[in-house]
């Protein structure tokens, strides 16, 4: 209710004040036109607030009063204004009474102002003790109280202008610390926003505002459900609903991004409730997504693991008993006619000794397959192997070998097990192009400042990458998921073992590298094997293959012979015997342990490794040797670990990888002497 410009806020409280007495009051300017006013004004005259504005001239309020009958029912109007307006030009000072046209009677006090214009306080005085208040004769008195009211009322508006500049420099410190709320808030590795219960953001800070890219900038003042596609939205609407019924809620949700895989988010929700009135609700949300690729790489290797440790156990049990085929097929040599063994026995002996590369694909897969690592320049055995695919691969695909660097160093890995890596995955490429197509062998060299996603044992360092690529029919994520898995394939029955994928991973594991799939249904698939590079690595030359006329042979010292398989255990004897060596047998460490006490002339220990009876072949080889050092010893495996790191195990002791002949036994049962000499030399 003001016409001042100048001093908005003063006039605004000065107006307030006014409102607060009992009295109308109306101040025209020395123009006549209004300019301050109060609500008793209206209240007592009667008048509509559309009328009444801040400029309003006199003459307009004179006239809109006569025109209802103010100041009579039978008068000109126009001399009525022309006159009023008159009197008011000469700054006039009177008392008035006057009856409305409801019948109350209405004492008019006019005052002149110094700066021109004039004050009107007009006072209800039906009630005639008030109108003899206002007298003529106490003009004065009411003056000097509408002035020390007028005065109270500019203090009053003071203060309401410190309190104002306290509420400035408030709101001024609220913005500051606005501001660094933002600044937190922006850089927490969360998304943070505010829902109202309509859904519409009304907070967002910039990660979240980041999870809409299609919305850049316009996401505060949308409504959730405009921002996010409508099956994303519809895997959050329950939970959403039940926050707006007050409950706190956590849920995982899948967002699409425009490449690669979607962004998993944990998605907490609190209500917001006001006088138990859900108001809305704040929402964190947390990208979880490498958590979950960590989660998932870990129950994939608890699986490999599991049906790693069932097919180590297979072919154990699978060489005890090639063992026992071999040998007993091994001891027809010379006992029955030259025809019938080449007719019948020596077929016999080829698919036993096939059955040894089954024992060990299996073992590979298990990773407790021995591995003969060695110092392996990667470009020049692809070369080789490329050679080999060439005169394999159908017209229709093209093979490029490639390699990034011509400076590259030598991986650490088995060459023959690596080429079989290679030849498998290319053999897979290919029958993925039946029309065609480009199969690509790559070489690189990265140094890796952490591991790859979703193998965290994979240490940092330089390593070597082979990366084999085609342009097939690819996989979709359900097969690439299982892609690894034994005995797990895509191919009809007949044309694959499902055992291809899952040897590779066990080989590039046991090897200490990691390997990754990458694939999308019609383009193709890229497998990428990371092996360590090799340093300074000592290759040992093998043992030149003895005839068997040739053979070391014992001196009838006496051999104590444990394992608890009877069938290998009578092979094993019946070799020892036909080397020259006496032997006693145990079943188990336990009974072993008893004749090593009892029989100072055993000479050699020949134990198998895994037992029954809570002494296994390494414990009664350590307990043998410290008790008899003299003691010569050989151990027997069926699955265990590479055979440096199982020497190594076993404090040095030879092992015996079954199924094994007489002249693999005579060679480690010499290495055990010549290691028992040089102690003693």
């Amino acid at each position: 209710m003001t016409a001042d410009a100048d001093e908005p806020d003063r006039t605004a409280f000065l107006t307030a004040g006014l409102n607060q007495i009992d009295q109308g009051i109306a101040v025209f300017d020395a123009g006549l036109r209004l300019v301050l006013w109060n609500a008793r004004f209206l209240d007592l005259m009667d008048l509509p607030e559309t009328l009444v504005e801040a400029g309003l001239p006199f003459a307009r309020l004179v006239r809109f009063l006569a025109g209802r009958g103010e100041y009579g029912d039978r008068i000109d109007v126009a001399a009525v204004v022309e006159a009023r307006v008159r009197t008011a030009r000469d700054r006039p000072r009177f008392y008035t009474e006057r009856t409305t046209f409801d019948r109350r009677t209405i004492a008019v006090q006019t005052s002149p102002l110094p700066e021109g214009g004039f004050v009107t306080v007009y006072t209800d005085v039906s009630d005639r003790s008030l109108a003899d208040a206002f007298t003529p004769e106490r003009s004065d008195l009411l003056e000097a109280r509408v002035n020390r009211r007028t005065l109270e009322l500019r203090l009053l508006a003071d203060e309401l202008q410190r309190r104002i500049r306290q509420i400035q420099e408030t709101s001024s410190a609220l913005a500051k610390s606005e501001q660094r709320l933002r600044l937190i808030t922006d850089n927490v590795p969360a998304a943070i926003a505010y829902l109202d219960d309509a859904m519409m953001v009304t907070y967002a800070n910039r990660r979240y505002v980041g999870l809409f890219p299609r919305h850049p900038g316009a996401v505060v003042g949308k409504r959730l459900p405009d921002l996010v596609p409508a099956s994303v939205f519809a895997a959050m609407a329950h939970d959403m609903a039940l926050a707006l019924t007050g409950q706190s809620r956590t849920f995982e949700l899948a967002l699409p991004r425009r490449a690669g895989a979607p962004l998993m988010t944990r998605n907490v929700l609190v209500p917001e409730i006001a006088d138990g009135t859900v108001r809305g609700m704040f929402v964190l949300c947390l990208d979880v997504t490498e958590e979950k690729r960590a989660e998932e790489a870990l129950r994939q290797a608890q699986k490999m693991s599991a049906v790693g440790q069932l097919a180590g156990g297979l072919a154990h049990d699978f060489n005890n008993l090639l063992t026992v085929v071999l040998g007993n097929l091994a001891g027809l040599r010379d006992r029955i006619p030259a025809d019938l063994f080449a007719e019948y026995v020596e077929p016999a002996i080829r698919a036993g000794t096939r059955g040894t590369g089954l024992t060990r694909r299996l073992l590979a897969f298990a990773r407790q397959q021995p591995l003969e690592s060695v110092s392996v320049d990667v470009p020049s055995l692809i070369a080789g192997v490329a050679q080999l695919l060439r005169r394999s691969l159908p017209g229709n695909i093209t093979l490029h070998c490639t390699e990034t660097e011509t400076d590259g160093y030598p991986a650490l890995a088995d060459p023959h097990r690596l080429e079989d890596a290679i030849v498998n995955m290319a053999i897979n490429a290919r029958d993925a192009m039946p029309e065609g197509g480009v199969l690509t062998l790559a070489t690189a060299y990265p140094t890796l400042k952490r591991g790859p996603e979703g193998d965290d044992a994979l240490p940092p360092g330089d390593y070597v990458r082979i990366t084999v690529s085609d342009t097939g029919t690819g996989m979709d994520a359900e097969t690439l998921a299982h892609a690894f898995e034994p005995f797990f394939t895509t191919k009809p029955f007949g044309r694959g073992s499902g055992l291809g994928l899952s040897m590779v991973y066990g080989f590039v594991k046991q090897s200490g590298g990691a390997i990754t799939l990458r694939s999308q249904p019609g383009r193709g698939t890229s497998v990428q094997i990371l092996l360590p590079r090799a340093r300074e690595v000592q290759v040992r030359a093998p043992e030149p293959a003895l005839p068997a006329d040739v053979l070391p042979r014992g001196q009838g010292e006496l051999v104590l012979l444990v394992e608890d398989d009877e069938d290998v255990r009578r092979i094993v004897r019946r070799q020892l015997v036909d080397l020259g060596y006496g032997v006693l047998e145990a079943r188990a460490g336990t009974e072993a342990v008893a004749l090593l006490a009892a029989v100072e002339d055993i000479r050699i220990l020949v134990s198998d490794i895994v037992m029954p009876g809570g002494v296994d072949g390494r414990a009664l080889a350590e307990r043998a040797r410290r008790d008899r050092p003299e003691l010569r010893v050989v151990l027997m495996s069926g699955y265990a670990g590479p055979a440096d790191a199982a020497q190594r195990e076993a404090g040095g002791v030879p092992i015996l990888r079954k199924p094994f002949g007489a002249a693999a036994l005579a060679m480690a049962l010499r290495g055990s002497r010549d290691e028992q000499m040089g102690k003693r030399g």
